[in-house]
């Protein structure tokens, strides 16, 4: 069974955002070999047991008036303001991620950017020198020494870790920074 498409979040087995699980859907009751394992909104706890055709179709969301990332952490500031139509299909019907702080959605030529994962240094880096210095501007840190000490710190799966994006409609890599 293929998981359902996510115009925001196109691989979350490979972010860990979904993860392979006997467990049944507490939305739909089913168990249908995979959960999502990420922040959940809610009046309630939901961990691991809600499966990603209800995040999909918006009957979690309707259901447990449920968010899986949190609305005021999608653009703005520094990033692309996005339609609320954008807010909302991020929020409320694509998978969400782990982060130490606070989870923030990058945006990019107005639409929502796709997430593509947390990054090292070496991920980083093997991204290109446009995802280099998108992080390096998110730190607030000029070129030089404390950049680079910065950098050779960057953990794929501790802290800091950078988290990356893709804009949908041309291509650049952008995110940001976060650490424990």
């Amino acid at each position: 069974m293929s998981l359902p498409a996510f115009r925001y979040h196109p691989d979350p087995l490979a972010t860990g955002s979904v993860i392979r699980s006997d467990a049944r859907c507490v939305c739909c009751g089913d168990a249908r070999g995979y959960v999502y394992a990420g922040p959940v909104y809610a009046v309630d706890e939901y961990e691991q047991c809600i499966c990603p055709w209800c995040i999909a179709d918006g009957s979690v969301h309707a259901r447990f008036d449920a968010v899986f990332t949190d609305t005021y952490g999608i653009g703005g500031g520094e990033w692309d303001e996005v339609p609320d139509a954008v807010v909302d299909e991020i929020a409320c019907r694509t998978p969400g991620f782990q982060g130490w702080q606070q989870e923030r959605w990058w945006t990019h030529c107005g639409d929502g950017g796709q997430f593509i994962g947390r990054a090292g240094a070496g991920e980083l880096t093997a991204l290109g020198p446009l995802a280099v210095a998108s992080i390096r501007e998110s730190t607030g840190l000029d070129e030089g020494a404390e950049w680079a000490r910065f950098l050779a710190v960057l953990d794929e799966d501790g802290s800091p870790t950078a988290y990356m994006f893709r804009c949908i409609h041309c291509g650049e890599l952008g995110g940001y920074q976060d650490c424990d």
